[in-house]
């Protein structure tokens, strides 16, 4: 089977999304960047390095210095499918961050989301 498409996009490219996303609904850039730190264990200038880089999506996530350990409590429907029920490693990962994103987005408190 084919590697999904998102694992060779740049996360430079989809990051401005993020950002928008968040910003549309009265977040921060800053909340933003707390929420991927949280996740990925990277510094902001660890996280400012990879987007300068134009790392893709495989590539991101493998150099993270450490996927919270509390990662596995993200729960939730993203794109009409369970995180918590995604087989592969990467994609289930890429999946987090889109529902901290989304819940982010939906005005849900830092503290919440960052279980």
């Amino acid at each position: 089977m084919a590697e999904h498409r998102i694992f060779t996009t740049p996360f430079s490219s989809v990051y401005p999304l993020y950002v928008q996303k968040a910003e549309r609904k009265g977040r921060t850039k800053d909340e933003v960047d707390q929420v991927i730190r949280w996740l990925t264990g990277y510094d902001q200038a660890g996280l400012d390095k990879q987007i300068r880089q134009h790392s893709d999506f495989a590539t991101f996530f493998a150099q993270a210095p450490a996927i919270h350990p509390h990662a596995s409590l993200i729960k939730g429907v993203v794109c009409g499918v369970r995180v918590e029920e995604v087989q592969d490693p990467l994609m289930q990962k890429i999946r987090y961050l889109d529902k901290l994103i989304d819940e982010l987005a939906k005005g849900k408190a830092l503290d919440k989301i960052l279980r």
